[in-house]
């Protein structure tokens, strides 16, 4: 018989000789407790070990690193337009599922989401490709149009605000404009280095567009994945180089527009290229950027530990991670605890995200035609035609950190 057991504990922020646990959250491997509360009747007190302590729990108060900004995940249009279209087949499930993942009320049986992601335009994860400006030589952008995006996604955005109004939203192109591009198109191919000082009044209008829909930016990256070109979906690569003069430009474009408070944020990409890519960025502009992201699906976490080396004074997100329908959920939950909420913590990262928020129980709807996510990505909660869900593995975090508390 397996005996697999994960236990998480919740902790009040005081000096150590007085902290107490006042909260036990249980998940056994055969799915009978997931993340149950066990709420011991009194709080337990932190004291000096006994001698047949199997576990210690240790907490080194003077010892503080990081400060964590957020958990969460990326609402992709098809994330967006399952959220919307449960609000209307059941209206109940709905708020139940936001409540459960972005309710940060003291007390409540949720996950305290406070971090999401959107996609500036067309992902693999929408309807069709798309930019906010698909009008060929509008290097003026005055064609720009926020509402290029579906309205369903800017709603659901608007709900989860009013269960968390602190939440921060970060906001990333997956390809600029396809008249923009080398390949005259969003799937695949780079920018075209003669519109490299128009892109970032592209990025500059995003942030403003989402303002003016009543969504703040916390932050904005330059490009998604910029090593990767797939003819697929929308992608682009770009050097560092490229990137960096993209990000300088951008980062006075919002100073001088009254976003000096946004942050920019580079790199976007595995944890396998940290040494080079990202350092060589920093290396060129750090000066413009708040930090880099990493995503989970090349390399391991402590390969953050190497971009922190270089550049200790830079922020770390870690922003994109994906499991996909058919694998071991014990095996998945033990991989995201050891990589993820554990691993890339204790190796500086100060935020943390899944991908996709919602979809269905075959990973869809996605773009037509990609070859993204091979074998179904498996959302963070899954939302079956008939109005019903259920959370998978991928739900299974945040509560135990909450934003703006310091790694210890």
């Amino acid at each position: 018989m397996r005996t697999g057991l994960l236990i998480l504990v919740t902790a009040i922020a005081r000096p150590v000789a007085s902290q107490q646990i006042w909260d036990i959250w249980q998940t056994t491997w055969d799915r009978q407790k997931l993340f149950t509360s066990l709420a011991p009747s009194t709080p337990i007190n932190f004291v000096t070990p006994g001698a047949k302590a199997s576990a210690d729990i240790v907490v080194t108060e003077t010892s503080a690193f990081q400060t964590i900004n957020g958990f969460g995940g990326t609402l992709t249009d098809s994330s967006a337009l399952t959220l919307n279209n449960l609000k209307t087949k059941n209206n109940a499930n709905y708020w139940s599922i936001l409540g459960h993942m972005f309710s940060v009320a003291d007390g409540a049986d949720a996950a305290g989401f406070s971090y999401l992601r959107v996609p500036i335009g067309a992902s693999d994860f929408s309807a069709k490709v798309y930019s906010l400006d698909d009008t060929s030589g509008d290097t003026s952008f005055s064609k720009f149009n926020i509402n290029n995006s579906p309205a369903y996604l800017f709603s659901v955005i608007k709900d989860i605000l009013t269960i968390n109004p602190a939440l921060k939203v970060h906001i990333v192109p997956w390809s600029p404009p396809a008249w923009m591009k080398t390949t005259g198109t969003m799937n695949g191919g780079t920018l075209q280095s003669g519109f490299v000082s128009a892109y970032p009044t592209y990025l500059l209008k995003a942030v403003q567009g989402f303002k003016n829909m009543g969504i703040n930016i916390y932050a904005i990256s330059v490009q998604n994945e910029p090593e990767n070109s797939n003819p697929t979906y929308p992608t682009c690569t770009m050097t560092p180089a490229m990137e960096g003069q993209i990000g300088a430009a951008l980062r006075t474009l919002l100073n001088n527009n009254g976003l000096s408070s946004v942050k920019l944020v580079g790199y976007e990409h595995n944890w396998n290229d940290a040494g080079a890519y990202p350092v060589t960025l920093m290396q060129d502009d750090g000066g413009s950027y708040d930090g880099v992201a990493f995503h989970c699906y090349s390399g391991s976490y402590t390969n953050q530990a190497t971009f922190h080396n270089a550049f200790p004074s830079k922020n770390i997100y870690f922003t994109e991670c994906s499991g996909t329908y058919g694998s071991d959920w014990w095996t998945d939950i033990k991989w995201y605890m050891d990589n993820l909420w554990i691993g890339s913590l204790e190796n500086f990262a100060g935020v943390g995200l899944m991908y996709n928020i919602a979809l269905d129980g075959n990973g869809l709807p996605i773009l037509p035609g990609t070859n993204s996510c091979g074998g179904g990505c498996r959302p963070i909660v899954t939302v079956n035609s008939d109005g019903s869900f259920s959370y998978n593995q991928e739900c299974a975090f945040s509560i135990f950190v909450p934003q703006g508390k310091s790694d210890r």
